[in-house]
C-alpha cells in the first residue's frame, strides 16, 4: 500500500476539511501512505489536472475551516457523463476511464466522502473492481448506515439560532414566523432544531400537513394570550393531496430544486387567521461555515476509520456510527433504504408531547 486517493462529492457539508486532514495525517504520519485529493469530485477522475498531491503541511490549519479544500460537485457521475457527439447531446459511461485514471495516479483505494448519491456511484465503481471505502456526508443525516453524519449537528445548531432569532422579532411584532429550512425528503434538520428552538409548528415531508391543522394551533395560541407563533418547516414538507413545491429546474443536470413551501404556508395562515406572517429562508447559510465541535470531532474519527480500513484492504465498507462506536458496515446494506423520520420515533412523541403540531 503506497498510495491512497480522497474525494468529496456531492454537496458541501461542514466537517469535509476535517475529513481530509483526519486522513492525511493518519496515512503519512501512521501508515507512511502517500495522499491524492481528488479535486471536484468524481469530475476530477476524468479532468488531467483533476488530482493534487496533498500532505500534512497542506492540510494544516484546515480544521475549523468550512466547505472543501478540494471542492464539491454535485454533477459528475461517471456513469452518465453529459457530453456532445456530433453536434448532439448524449450521456456516456465513462467508468472504464475513470478506472483507469485511478491506476493511472498509481492510488491503491480511494476513499470517497459524501452523501447518498456520491456513494451509490462509489458502489457501482467498487463492483466494477475499484477498491473504494466510503464515508458518509449530509447534513440531512438521512443514510441509514450509520446514525449520524458529519455537517448535521452544524446544521442544527444553524437552524436552532434562527429560531431563537426569529422569536424576539415575533413577540415583539405579533407576527407569525416561518423559517423554511433544508430537508428534501428527511425532516432531521427542522424536527431537531424545531424542538431544540421551541417552535410552535414543525413541517416535515413525512407528515403531509393540513393547513388548518396549523391554523388551529395559531388561533389556540392568540386566544391564549400568545400573539405570536413559530413556524419551523422543512423545503420538502407538502400539503395533504398535493406535491411538493419547487422553485426551478437545473437544466444541467435536470434537477429539480425545492423552494417555496415556507411563503405558501405564510400566505395561507395569513388568510386563514387574518394575522401577518413572515418567512425567512435559511438557505446555504445551513451548510457554511465553521463546523462545530462535535461534527469535527465526528468527521475526523470517520477520517481516521477510513485509513484503517484501507490498510486492511476492507473495501465496500462505509465507516458509520452505531451506539457512538466508530465502526464500519457494507456499502450496499448502508444505502439499501433510505433514512427517516420515524413517524413513531421518540424525537416525535417527544414533540407531540411538548404540545407542538406537526401539521396532521
Amino acid at each position: 500500500m503506497e498510495r491512497i486517493g480522497i474525494l468529496t462529492g456531492g454537496g458541501d457539508a461542514p466537517g469535509l476539511n476535517a475529513v481530509i486532514r483526519a486522513v492525511v495525517k493518519t496515512a503519512a504520519g501512521v501508515y507512511n501512505i502517500g495522499v491524492t485529493g481528488i479535486r471536484d469530485g468524481f469530475e476530477g477522475l476524468v479532468r488531467p489536472d483533476g488530482a493534487i498531491a496533498l500532505t500534512p503541511d497542506k492540510v494544516r490549519g484546515i480544521l475549523p475551516r468550512g466547505g472543501t479544500i478540494l471542492g464539491a460537485a454535485n454533477r459528475g457521475n461517471p456513469f452518465a457523463v453529459r457530453t456532445v457527439v456530433d453536434g448532439e447531446e448524449k450521456t456516456v459511461d465513462a467508468s472504464d476511464q475513470v478506472m483507469e485514471r485511478i491506476e493511472g495516479l498509481g492510488l491503491d483505494a480511494l476513499i470517497v466522502v459524501g452523501g447518498d448519491g456520491t456513494l451509490r456511484i462509489s458502489l457501482e465503481l467498487f463492483e466494477k473492481g475499484c477498491p473504494i471505502i466510503g464515508v458518509p456526508k449530509t447534513i440531512d443525516n438521512d443514510i441509514a448506515g450509520t446514525e449520524l453524519t458529519f455537517g448535521f449537528d452544524t446544521a442544527v445548531s444553524m437552524a436552532t439560532e434562527a429560531i431563537d432569532r426569529l422569536h424576539t422579532t415575533a413577540e415583539a411584532h405579533h407576527r407569525v414566523m416561518v423559517l423554511e429550512l433544508m430537508g428534501r425528503d428527511a425532516g432531521f434538520i427542522t424536527l431537531q432544531a424545531g424542538i431544540a428552538g421551541g417552535a410552535d409548528v414543525i413541517l416535515i415531508p413525512e407528515i403531509p400537513f393540513d393547513y388548518q391543522s396549523i391554523a388551529r394551533k395559531i388561533r389556540e395560541r392568540a386566544d391564549d394570550g400568545r400573539t405570536f407563533s413559530i413556524i419551523a418547516a422543512a423545503e420538502g414538507a407538502y400539503p395533504v393531496g398535493e406535491d411538493q413545491v419547487f422553485q426551478d429546474k437545473d437544466t444541467e443536470s435536470q434537477k429539480t430544486r425545492l423552494g417555496g413551501i415556507g411563503a405558501e404556508v405564510a400566505e395561507e395562515i395569513s388568510r386563514l387567521c387574518g394575522v401577518e406572517a413572515r418567512v425567512t429562508v435559511l438557505g446555504h447559510l445551513q451548510r457554511g461555515g465553521s463546523p462545530t465541535s462535535f461534527d469535527r470531532w465526528l468527521a475526523t474519527r470517520y477520517g481516521a476509520a477510513a485509513v484503517r480500513l484501507v490498510i486492511q484492504r476492507r473495501f465496500g465498507r462505509m465507516v458509520c456510527l452505531q451506539g457512538g462506536v466508530v465502526g464500519d458496515i457494507d456499502l450496499a446494506t448502508a444505502l439499501a433504504q433510505p433514512k427517516r423520520v420515524g413517524l413513531q420515533s421518540e424525537s416525535i412523541l417527544t414533540a407531540r408531547g411538548l404540545g407542538i403540531c406537526l401539521g396532521d
